[in-house]
């Protein structure tokens, strides 16, 4: 078998990337991870080197396909190896470059290998001697739907970590009351109190379809996603070519929510969507009100689900507030590897502790959720 690198999306055929993407979904669509590149939001110049790997079988045809780049920061990627890179520098040893296996700026459990033969632990091994001959550091493999558990434990050297993210989850809803029914009464008071203000601020809310959206709707949409990364001392990490290309290239895959009170608009929330799943992705606004990051960002997703017989509703990493709002904290598995001996017994040791702590936090939050107790 053969192994490539490319180091461009264009160079991959569409027709061997969705022939082995055999559980699709809209961020292991090619069509997204195009956009990225050809819009310029990801790049050498963004410390995001497009490395793609395939494997050609003996017939020459392309087998697998796993999307990598090489990184030179730890930026948009939401598992957060910070600490790792601190001690590096401490120490004075080079952290990056690093190989990431991941959807750019998407913290969503996806199917990282697209393959018609192999399993992701499979490739754990050659990512590693990868590394090795490339003079890269380590690699990280994010948000992984595989479960490579069992040959992980066996390993040494290719450590496991999980985080915690809140979902919404359907369970057959009528509509967003019968979603409330499932509340304890001070819970279910509350989130109608949360709503009823937005009517009471003078606020309307409009849902708009990605083949509907306007050129002027979306250069709002992104004015509001600048202020909401300008706000934090941090400038955008997408361009506006990305979402004028999206928008042409996966209409049906994409839900603006835009606020607006006394004929202006004021907020907006950008969401994609697939047959099984919304994913609210981002949110920003020109003026501040009362909860309305609840009703865009939370509400009206979990409405659009209902009405569109989602199953789940992924609103983005962190943020213990959407617990009180239904949200169910869910595990995420994520692979590392490094190749500094120095390092390996430290960070393994640091990985496993994690792994507990997210379960005990993951168990903490479980407690708090809105829902009655069982009779």
């Amino acid at each position: 078998m053969k192994i490539e690198i490319v180091n461009n999306i264009a160079d991959i055929a569409e027709q061997d990337w969705q022939r082995l993407n055999s559980h699709p979904s809209l961020f292991s669509n090619y069509q997204f991870f195009h956009c990225l590149e050809a819009s310029g939001s990801i790049g050498q110049k963004q410390g995001w080197q497009p490395h793609h790997l395939q494997w050609r079988d003996n017939n020459n045809d392309v087998s697998a396909i796993l999307p990598t780049y090489i990184k030179s920061h730890s930026w948009g990627e939401y598992v957060f190896d910070w600490a790792w890179a601190d001690a590096y520098q401490q120490h004075n040893i080079p952290y990056y470059p690093k190989l990431v296996a991941t959807v750019p700026f998407t913290p969503v459990t996806s199917n990282k290998l697209l393959s018609s033969n192999l399993k992701l632990a499979d490739v754990f091994e050659y990512l590693s001697h990868h590394c090795q001959h490339q003079q890269l550091n380590s690699w990280h493999l994010l948000y992984s739907q595989d479960e490579a558990e069992i040959t992980v434990q066996q390993s040494d050297d290719v450590y496991q970590r999980n985080t915690v993210q809140f979902h919404w989850l359907n369970y057959g809803y009528r509509d967003f009351d019968d979603f409330l029914s499932t509340f304890t009464a001070r819970k279910r008071k509350n989130t109608r109190k949360e709503r009823l203000s937005i009517a009471q601020q003078g606020i309307s809310v409009r849902r708009i379809m990605g083949k509907d959206i306007s050129a002027a709707e979306l250069a709002f949409f992104y004015l509001t996603y600048q202020l909401t990364y300008l706000r934090r001392g941090h400038t955008p990490h997408l361009t506006l070519a990305f979402f004028q290309t999206i928008v042409k290239a996966l209409p049906e895959h994409i839900l603006l929510i835009i606020a607006s009170c006394q004929g202006e608009d004021i907020a907006c929330a950008w969401f994609f969507f697939d047959d099984d799943s919304l994913y609210g992705r981002y949110w920003g606004c020109t003026q501040s009100y009362n909860n309305l990051h609840f009703e865009l960002c939370y509400y009206q997703g979990i409405e659009f689900c209902i009405d569109n017989k989602l199953a789940l509703f992924h609103p983005g990493t962190q943020g213990e507030h959407k617990i009180a709002r239904g949200f169910e904290p869910k595990l995420t598995t994520s692979y590392h590897w490094i190749k500094h001996q120095a390092f390996k017994s430290a960070i393994k040791d640091f990985c496993l502790q994690e792994q507990q702590q997210m379960r005990a936090y993951q168990q903490q939050c479980q407690q708090l959720l809105p829902f009655k107790l069982p009779e």
